[in-house]
C-alpha cells in the first residue's frame, strides 16, 4: 500500500471509524505515513480514531504527529483515554508532553498515571529544553556486572519489551553508576555461566544531562552509536539518547539554522513557527532584525548622499554602485555558508589554526573570483556603455576586485566571531554580511573614484 492509498484509507476512516480496519492498517502501514494522513482530520476525528487502536499503536502514531497537533488531539480526549495514551508513550516523549501541558492539562492526566510513571516523567521533565537530559529516555536495558550471561539474558527477556533498544546493554552498579556496556550479540554468543564482567566494554562514550542535545547527536554520528548514555551530576545514568532521537535533533537543528540564517529568530530565542507563533512575536522578531539593518542602510545612504559632487560630475558612477556592493554581499554569503557547514560537520572548530586555514584559503579563492568578476564587469561595461574613460573602468574594476575579496574574507571569518561571543554563527552571518558589505562597498568604490577621477572635480 503506497502513501496515496494510505491517505485515502485514513480519510475514509476519519469520517466513518472502523476499529478492525484501522487496526489492520496501523499494523501494516508505516506510522509516519498514517500520522501524516491523520493531519487532514479535525482533532476530534483524530482522537476518536486513535482511541480504537491498541495503546502501543496509539502511542506510535501520536509520537509521529507534530507537537501542536499532539496538544490539540490530547485536549479533546477524555482523561482516561489520555492517561492510557500517555502511559504507552516513551519516557522522553512523556516528559516533553508534560512540559507543554498547562496546569489544567496536567491535573487532568496525572491522576491516571501510576506513581512510578509520574516520578519518572517529573524527573526527566525538570531538565531544560535543548539539553541531553531533556532528550533522554529512561527506558533502557541494564544488567549487573556480577550477573552471569544466563542471568543477564533472563533480565533482558523480562525488561526488554519496555526498552527503547536492547542491542546495547548498560552495566550499572548498585548506585546506578555506569560501569560499561555489553552488546546483545556478545551475550547471545557467550557461554551461559560466563560473568558479564568478562564481556564488559569499559569507558563508553557518554554525555552529561546539562550538555546540549546536539552534542549527543554529534557523538552518535561520529562514533556510529545506536544510543549514547546520559549521566547526571551524581554520575548516575538517567537514560539514553537514541539514534532516532539524534535524527530528530539534527532535523530541528537544520530548521533552526535556516531560520537564523534568514534573520527570523531573536538571539538565543525560540524559532518562529509560521502556523503557531502569534502575530506579535513574528512581527517583533522580524522587526528587530530589519531595524538593525535599516541603521546600516542609513549610514550607507548618508555616505552616498555626501558624494553629491562626485556623482554630479561623473553621473555614470551611480550605475555601478548596486552591482559592486551586491557582489561583496553575495561572495560573503557564499563563504559564510561553507564555513557554517564545515562547523556543523565538525571539520572546523574555534581555534586559531582553523581560522588561519580558512583565511588563507579564502584569500586565494576570493582574489581569484574577484579578478575574474572584475574583468567581466569591465568588459561588459566597456561594450554596454561605450565611451567610458579609463579612470571609470579602473575604478569599477578595482572596486569589484576589492569588494569581492573583502566579502569572501569577512564572510569566512564572521562565523568564527559569532561563535567566539557565544552566538550561533548562522544568527549573525546572513543578516549582517550584506549590510556590512554595502557600507564597505561604497567606501571602497568612492575612495577609488577619488583616486582615479578626483582630477575631474571642479
Amino acid at each position: 500500500m503506497n502513501r496515496k492509498d494510505i491517505a485515502e484509507r485514513v480519510r475514509s476512516l476519519l469520517d466513518r471509524p472502523d476499529p478492525s480496519s484501522f487496526d489492520a492498517l496501523v499494523r501494516s502501514a508505516p506510522a509516519a505515513d498514517v500520522a501524516e494522513a491523520l493531519r487532514d482530520g479535525t482533532s476530534e476525528q483524530v482522537a476518536r480514531l486513535l482511541a480504537t487502536a491498541p495503546a502501543q499503536f496509539q502511542a506510535r502514531l501520536f509520537v509521529a504527529l507534530p507537537d501542536p497537533d499532539q496538544d490539540r488531539v490530547l485536549a479533546t480526549m477524555t482523561p482516561a483515554t489520555a492517561g492510557a495514551l500517555i502511559r504507552a508513550l516513551p519516557s522522553d516523549e512523556r516528559a516533553d508532553l508534560y512540559n507543554r501541558l498547562d496546569a489544567d492539562g496536567r491535573r487532568r492526566v496525572m491522576p491516571s498515571l501510576a506513581q512510578a510513571e509520574r516520578d519518572d516523567m517529573l524527573r526527566l521533565a525538570r531538565y531544560r529544553e535543548g539539553t541531553a537530559g531533556a532528550a533522554a529516555t529512561s527506558q533502557f536495558a541494564t544488567v549487573g556486572a556480577e550477573d552471569t550471561v544466563e542471568e543477564a539474558l533472563r533480565t533482558l527477556r523480562g525488561a526488554g519489551p519496555d526498552a527503547e533498544t536492547i542491542y546495547v546493554v548498560y552495566v550499572l552498579d548498585e548506585k546506578d553508576r555506569l560501569q560499561g556496556t555489553v552488546s546483545l550479540r556478545d551475550l547471545v554468543l557467550a557461554q551461559a555461566h560466563t560473568p558479564v564482567a568478562k564481556l564488559l566494554r569499559p569507558d563508553p562514550i557518554t554525555v552529561r544531562t546539562e550538555d546540549p542535545d546536539e552534542k549527543a547527536a554529534a557523538y552518535i554520528r561520529r562514533y556510529d552509536l545506536l544510543a549514547v548514555p546520559v549521566i547526571n551530576g551524581d554520575d548516575r545514568m538517567i537514560g539514553i539518547v537514541t539514534v532516532d532521537d539524534a535524527m530528530d535533533i539534527d532535523h530541528e537543528q537544520d530548521a533552526t539554522q535556516l531560520a537564523r540564517y534568514g534573520g527570523t529568530t531573536s538571539l538565543g530565542g525560540p524559532d518562529l513557527d509560521l502556523r503557531e507563533s502569534p502575530f506579535r512575536r513574528i512581527f517583533g522578531v522580524r522587526l528587530f532584525w530589519l531595524a538593525i539593518l535599516t541603521l546600516f542602510g542609513l549610514v550607507t545612504s548618508t555616505f552616498v548622499a555626501n558624494q553629491e559632487e562626485m556623482l554630479s560630475e561623473i553621473v555614470i558612477l551611480a550605475a555601478f554602485i548596486a552591482p559592486i556592493v551586491d557582489m561583496g554581499g553575495n561572495t560573503g554569503s557564499q563563504a559564510a555558508t561553507l564555513v557554517i557547514r564545515s562547523m556543523a560537520l565538525g571539520q572546523l572548530r574555534l581555534r586559531w589554526k582553523d581560522v588561519g586555514f580558512v583565511v588563507r584559503r579564502e584569500i586565494a579563492v576570493a582574489l581569484a573570483l574577484g579578478g575574474c568578476i572584475a574583468l567581466l564587469e569591465v568588459v561588459l561595461a566597456y561594450f554596454a556603455k561605450g565611451g567610458l574613460e579609463p579612470g571609470v573602468l579602473a575604478t569599477v574594476g578595482l572596486s569589484m576586485l576589492v569588494c569581492t575579496a573583502l566579502g569572501g574574507i569577512i564572510g569566512a571569518t564572521l562565523p568564527f566571531a559569532a561563535r567566539r561571543i557565544g552566538t550561533d554563527p548562522a544568527t549573525l552571518s546572513s543578516p549582517l554580511i550584506t549590510s556590512i558589505m554595502d557600507l564597505l562597498g561604497v567606501f571602497v568604490y568612492f575612495g577609488l573614484a577619488y583616486v582615479f577621477l578626483g582630477h575631474l572635480l571642479v
